[in-house]
């Protein structure tokens, strides 16, 4: 019996996603958008050609690389300027080992995350929410953070 509760949890439970970031130090974090930039660098070869697949413009691309360069004691990529046979982008040795790290711990996680929660932490269909929402009248609102502006944080003068 136990078994058969254990196979329909494995079962019916949903796919968790897990998105994390790892931080070095206050100014050096590796997190899902830099080891995707990292990963798509070492298979094009090229920063914007990786920045184009990630659909990002190529100026935040290259100022995540400069981060990432800076941020450790080694380079996790080195550039080359471009010519006649164009410029190009490789992934240093350390920086193939910050992305299978990375990615080694993502996978451990994610494992981890299939069984840290009970079978009952199942996410309500969209269906049920919309029309619970309906049946009452309402539509949950969008969520509004205020933040104060410029002009509202300046102490008015008599002209």
């Amino acid at each position: 019996m136990r078994l058969q509760a254990v196979l329909w949890y494995r079962i019916s439970m949903v796919e968790v996603s897990v998105s994390f970031r790892v931080d070095f130090s206050p100014k050096c974090a590796v997190g899902p958008g830099k080891i995707a930039l990292l990963e798509n660098i070492g298979s094009t070869g090229s920063l914007s050609e990786a920045a184009r697949r990630l659909k990002m413009s190529y100026r935040r691309a290259w100022l995540l690389l400069e981060d990432l360069n800076t941020s450790f004691q080694q380079p996790v990529a080195q550039m080359s300027v471009g010519g006649r046979g164009g410029g190009g982008a490789s992934l240093t040795a350390f920086g193939m080992d910050l992305v299978t790290a990375y990615r080694s711990l993502e996978a451990h996680i994610r494992k981890r995350a299939q069984t840290a929660f009970p079978p009952t932490a199942l996410p309500a269909a969209e269906d049920a929410y919309r029309d619970k929402a309906h049946s009452r009248g309402t539509v949950a609102p969008k969520r509004r953070i205020n933040r104060p502006t410029a002009s509202a944080s300046r102490p008015r003068t008599k002209r």
